[in-house]
Parts: C-alpha cells; sequence; structure tokens
C-alpha cells in the first residue's frame, strides 16, 4: 500500500490554480462522492461545530480518496493527540479555528515529524501505508506536503497579519468573514462592507509578498458577479457555502413550488 503524502490541493495552488470547496457537516460519504463527482477540489470536515467525531471522520476520508477529493479537517481545538490521529488516517490539511501566533506555532509542531515537528512516529498506520521501508523519505515528504491553514475570525488576528504571515509553516489563511463581522462589530456584514473588503485585501497584498495564499467563504446564495468579483482580488481558496445549507436551499426552491400551486389553485 502506497503512503498517502501527496497533496493535490497544495499542487493546484502553487500552479497559481482557483481551488474551490466546501465545508462538511452532513457526516456522509456520499454527499463526500457527490462533491468529488461535480469536481470540487476538496471539503473540510468540520469537528469544531458538527457532531462528526473521529470514527466517522476517518469513513469520510477513505471515501474522499476513493472518490479523488482531498480531505480537510477544521479541529475544534488544538489537541496535538487529535491532530496525529487524523493525520495519521490521511487527511491532507488541518485548519485551526480562531488562530493566534500562539495556537498556530502549536500545530506547526504537531503535524510534523521530528526534526521539524513533534508528531510521533509509527509505521503502523494508514497514511504510511502500514509501513516504509524509508522511514526518512517518507516522514520528509509528508511534513513538506501537508496543509496549516489558520482559520482568522478575531478582529486581533487579522490586526495581527503581519506577524502571522510570516511565521514559517503556515500556508493558506483563511478569512472567517462570518465570525469576523461579528468581532469587528458589524455582525452580518459581508464583503460588500468596506471593513470585511479592507481586511481581505490586505491580507491578500501580504500573503502574496511571502508566498503564500488566501481562503475565504461564500454563503450559498452569493451571487456568481460578486463571488468572481472577490476572486479576483487574489483569493485562490474557496470554501463555497456548508453543504446541509446548500440542500437546505435546494429544498426551499422546491418548496417554492408547493407555494405557487397553492396561488393557483385560489384564484
Amino acid at each position: 500500500m502506497q503512503a498517502k503524502t501527496d497533496n493535490p490541493v497544495r499542487r493546484k495552488l502553487e500552479r497559481g490554480e482557483l481551488v474551490l470547496g466546501m465545508m462538511h457537516f452532513t457526516g456522509n460519504p456520499m454527499i463526500v462522492e457527490v462533491m468529488a463527482s461535480a469536481g470540487l477540489d476538496f471539503f473540510v470536515i468540520d469537528m469544531e461545530h458538527s457532531p462528526i467525531d473521529l470514527s466517522l471522520a476517518v469513513h469520510l476520508i477513505r471515501t474522499a480518496e476513493a472518490a479523488g477529493i482531498a480531505p480537510l479537517v477544521r479541529v475544534p481545538e488544538v489537541d496535538p493527540g487529535l491532530i496525529k490521529k487524523l493525520l495519521n488516517m490521511g487527511v491532507q490539511g488541518i485548519v485551526i479555528p480562531h488562530a493566534t501566533r500562539e495556537t498556530c506555532a502549536a500545530v506547526v509542531q504537531a503535524v510534523r515529524f521530528s526534526p521539524d515537528g513533534t508528531r510521533g512516529s509509527c509505521q503502523s498506520v494508514r497514511q504510511a501505508g502500514y509501513g516504509q521501508s524509508d522511514w526518512k523519505a517518507f516522514t520528509e515528504e509528508a511534513n513538506r506536503q501537508i496543509l496549516i491553514i489558520p482559520l482568522l475570525e478575531d478582529k486581533e488576528s487579522i490586526d495581527d497579519f503581519e506577524a502571522l504571515v510570516a511565521m514559517p509553516g503556515l500556508d493558506v489563511f483563511f478569512l472567517g468573514a462570518f465570525d469576523f463581522a461579528v468581532s469587528a462589530g458589524i455582525p452580518g456584514a459581508g464583503f460588500d462592507h468596506p471593513v470585511l473588503m479592507a481586511a481581505l485585501e490586505r491580507m491578500v497584498k501580504h500573503a502574496q509578498a511571502h508566498g503564500k495564499y488566501v481562503m475565504t467563504s461564500f454563503s450559498d446564495n452569493i451571487s456568481t458577479e460578486k463571488a468572481r468579483d472577490i476572486i479576483s482580488r487574489g483569493v485562490q481558496m474557496v470554501s463555497y457555502g456548508v453543504d446541509a445549507l446548500v440542500f437546505r436551499r435546494a429544498c426551499l426552491d422546491i418548496a417554492r413550488l408547493k407555494l405557487a400551486e397553492d396561488d393557483l389553485a385560489a384564484t
């Protein structure tokens, strides 16, 4: 069994491609396959807000590999033990909620094998193909390929961005627009608000100067025109909505047919 260190999301970013995905709350392998069949590049298993636990995440990671879509995980907190188990299963990126310099530094250590970090070594895990003849080559490649994605949701972290983006080992900086708007005192604001747009443009400017990338999320009802405008400003990775809410919107569209039928019956 081959080692699972290849990271297609990293390769696409390095080629300058737009990388698209979705937050995954439903914990359903079929939904993972559907996202892959539609051409999405990644999905983020949400272990912070959704009920997905480690035993379910394992099945989602296996499904992702079979379907050809990259599995990332938003962990609930910086727990080196949990992060190690997810990496052992073959997760290709770790999203750090409410990221700060301290939590980022801790994750950089937790995801990488010695001498670059403190991740424990074990041959009998899925990422290592249940045994590698050249352990040094495997660990070096695993260290190179893993993506660390700080999720910036607090005004203080955005204010500290110049320091964060200069930290070694961090790859993609994720502007969490919803939480950041709350933290900035403008709850519910979107990218049409100057504070959010200024934060995004500042992140892109400094990230590009360091050879790094910016990610953000769109709501499921954003217009194509608005989405393209935001992407054109230098965003290279987008999480487009939450799977449960995308499905809910489709259900609402179906429900409107019933309302229309009721209106016809009343005339």
